[in-house]
């Protein structure tokens, strides 16, 4: 049986808590952190333990609990930043805003090396994710997907049972749903993903049971 051609950890972070994720290159030890929402020193000893080089920082989004250490990370390791779309780029700026309001007051705004298109691809070691711009939760959510290894970083799109919230600024719930069914759903009912929070799930397990987007509740809808 071949080895899968990448690895990772999830590592929820911040009192939200987080799902953010560490995800690496089997062949290569490459690795990338997936919406570094805190606890940079705890990520910092993730990526040690499994003997890992830190390549890359994908976001999601730009909300605090998922974007909130990328600075301080970026500081630490000189890694590049990809993602979100730029349609996030006031919710990044207001980072230190939220941080406040939210205890977290060593969150900071950031610039990414790259904004991230629908269609994009990004590179980690010798892998490679495609880039899903799934706006709803945030105008400039995006998902990652490695098709190969079926699986994806969904963030605040979808979770186990539920959706993303729509009821922050430049949400939209008609858009989350067309997003989750038309991006989402052709991706395969095998596809197992990670969201922003709570546990893993599988795109057909979500097709048959979420009471948001079922196949059946969107019928009844």
């Amino acid at each position: 049986m071949s080895q899968p051609p990448i690895r990772a950890v999830i590592a929820p972070v911040t009192p939200l808590q987080q799902n953010c994720t560490i995800v690496w290159c089997a062949k290569t030890l490459k690795a990338a952190v997936i919406d570094p929402g805190g606890e940079v020193q705890r990520l910092m000893g993730g990526l040690a333990q499994h003997g890992l080089t830190l390549e890359k920082i994908w976001i999601t989004h730009g909300h605090l609990d998922h974007a909130g250490a990328t600075a301080e990370l970026k500081a630490l390791t000189g890694a590049i930043i990809e993602g979100p779309h730029r349609d996030d780029a006031p919710l990044i700026a207001g980072i230190p805003e939220s941080g406040a309001r939210y205890g977290m007051p060593d969150a900071r705004s950031f610039e990414p090396d790259r904004w991230l298109d629908d269609g994009d691809r990004v590179t980690l070691g010798e892998t490679e994710f495609e880039v899903f711009h799934c706006p709803g939760h945030t105008p400039g959510h995006v998902v990652f997907f490695h098709r190969e290894a079926r699986f994806a970083q969904v963030g605040d799109v979808l979770f186990q049972g539920s959706i993303g919230r729509t009821d922050f600024p430049g949400g939209s719930y008609p858009q989350l749903i067309a997003a989750i069914t038309g991006k989402l759903w052709p991706l395969g009912e095998d596809v197992a993903f990670v969201p922003g929070h709570g546990p893993m799930s599988t795109f057909g397990r979500e097709r048959q049971t979420n009471p948001f987007v079922s196949d059946e509740a969107l019928a009844e809808g």
